[in-house]
């Protein structure tokens, strides 16, 4: 045991007795720049515009999802390189000085990249939930993208593979064991690649549906109906919000790029992580809501204050708040948004004053937006169904939890954990609550993971599966 004598044991005690005298700590810096994210959200929300006036004549509505999602993932990935310059994060392990390119070790990590590509593809074909027309814009555009797609990561490949510090990647790996020659520890970066391909998979079809989805709607909306009535402004508030959000994580699932530091690093790999995760989405939320957490059975919280009007316009306004809150913490994500997956840890926007940003501020609406339901029911309806949703709020914390264990095996989360547990916004929570302090995970090593009179408002359902749910950070 490592002795300390009496001078350093009592500078430490000094410090725990007074928290004054402690070092201060301090917060990492995030790896992305919220004025370059506005920036890049303007030129869509130009693009949007622009597709309302005079973008019409598009005959295909996914042609529009195309531009709009160019026109914010372009602004971004233009600026951080001339400004971030993200190639040179040490996050990348790249430096374009080495230029070590080799022909064959790129032929293997093509070779595990179109091992990975057919497998996704047999999942799709395998899986019936992927076989409805539900999901028919998204092969569309996956039909006319993908062989430009596969043609351009040969040279993406053999680009990064020349400026890779550790080259011999987890793509290389499932080549490797492909061709006959497995490589030591290739089990565990293999397990993690077809995890993140596993989140791509799921979610990035579901996010691009939603999308067009509010697109269509915000493309379409007559904005003369704006006049003179709040339920109108509510409805084109909240689809505009959640058009913004959706945008964000629609573009964050494709732009997973080495090349601009958006890579996965890591993905959650346990069972509880994904469970309480894809709870919250479509198929399986339908399942567990209908059967089990069902706590909206009866009018939206439009219906209980229509014949008052200006209770009906805080309270609306409220919500829309909330929910604003929820949006401006997909901003900071950039091109980086990815559930169950680490790819840099966000610590600016509103991650600078709460770990979970947009887990609270979407549990408090659905609380806004159900409560004026449950205090007007009998009692016994309104104590079963607060509890109902006390347990959505429950997996919601769950999923906090699991993201903090899976965050904190890199230094930088566990030193932005710390921050926020002394500085944060609800530190005083932790303090009054021990069991609710952050505590690291333990650490692993995942290897490389790879590449007039209207009608009450019903807009606000809430449904966690409306919309995305998002990690705490990336």
């Amino acid at each position: 045991m490592r002795k300390i004598n009496k001078k350093q044991g009592s500078k430490a005690g000094s410090a725990r007795r007074n928290p004054a005298t402690a070092p201060a700590v301090s917060c990492p810096q995030a790896p992305t720049s919220i004025w370059i994210n506005c920036f890049a959200l303007l030129c869509s929300l130009a693009a949007v515009w622009w597709l309302r006036e005079f973008g019409q004549s598009l005959e295909v509505r996914t042609q529009a999802l195309i531009v709009v999602s160019v026109a914010l993932a372009l602004p971004i990935i233009i600026l951080e390189w001339l400004f971030l310059k993200p190639y040179r994060n040490p996050s990348a392990g790249l430096d374009f000085r080495r230029r070590a390119h080799s022909v064959r070790r790129t032929g293997v990590k093509l070779l595990g990249f179109y091992l990975v590509v057919g497998s996704v593809a047999f999942f799709y074909w395998l899986l019936p939930e992927y076989h409805g027309s539900f999901y028919n814009n998204y092969f569309s555009v996956v039909r006319d993208v993908l062989p430009w797609w596969l043609l351009l990561a040969v040279p993406y490949f053999y680009l990064l593979d020349g400026a890779m510090h550790k080259p011999k990647d987890s793509y290389w790996q499932l080549g490797s064991l492909l061709l006959g020659s497995p490589q030591r520890g290739s089990g565990r970066a293999i397990g993690q690649l077809y995890l993140g391909w596993l989140v791509k998979l799921f979610f990035l079809p579901l996010m691009f549906v939603y999308l067009g989805n509010n697109l269509n709607t915000l493309l379409g909306f007559d904005l003369a109906r704006l006049a003179g009535s709040f339920k109108a402004v509510f409805d084109f508030t909240f689809n505009f919000l959640f058009y913004i959000d959706l945008l964000f994580v629609t573009v964050g699932y494709v732009c997973t790029l080495r090349l601009f530091d958006s890579h996965i690093r890591s993905v959650e790999p346990s069972f509880l992580g994904w469970g309480v995760a894809l709870i919250g989405y479509q198929p399986f939320w339908s399942l567990f809501s209908g059967t089990y957490l069902k706590y909206d059975q009866g009018q939206s919280w439009g219906y209980w204050f229509w014949n008052t009007p200006w209770m009906y316009g805080v309270w609306g306004s409220i919500i829309l708040l909330l929910i604003a809150i929820y949006v401006w913490a997909s901003i900071p994500f950039g091109i980086r948004f990815s559930n169950l997956t680490h790819r840099g840890i966000l610590t600016n926007g509103p991650y600078r004053f709460t770990k979970h940003p947009a887990y609270i501020s979407k549990n408090l609406s659905w609380w806004m937006i159900s409560m004026p339901f449950m205090v007007t029911s009998s009692g016994g309806d309104a104590l079963r169904q607060s509890l109902l949703l006390l347990v959505v709020n429950f997996i919601y914390f769950m999923r906090a939890r699991t993201e903090e264990r899976h965050l904190s095996w890199d230094p930088d989360y566990v030193a932005y954990a710390n921050y926020i547990g002394e500085r944060g916004l609800f530190a005083f929570v932790g303090r009054w609550l021990p069991v609710l302090r952050f505590r690291p995970g333990r650490l692993f090593n995942t290897g490389d993971a790879g590449e007039g009179a209207d009608k009450p408002s019903t807009a606000a359902s809430p449904d966690p599966a409306a919309a995305p749910q998002r990690p705490a950070t990336l």
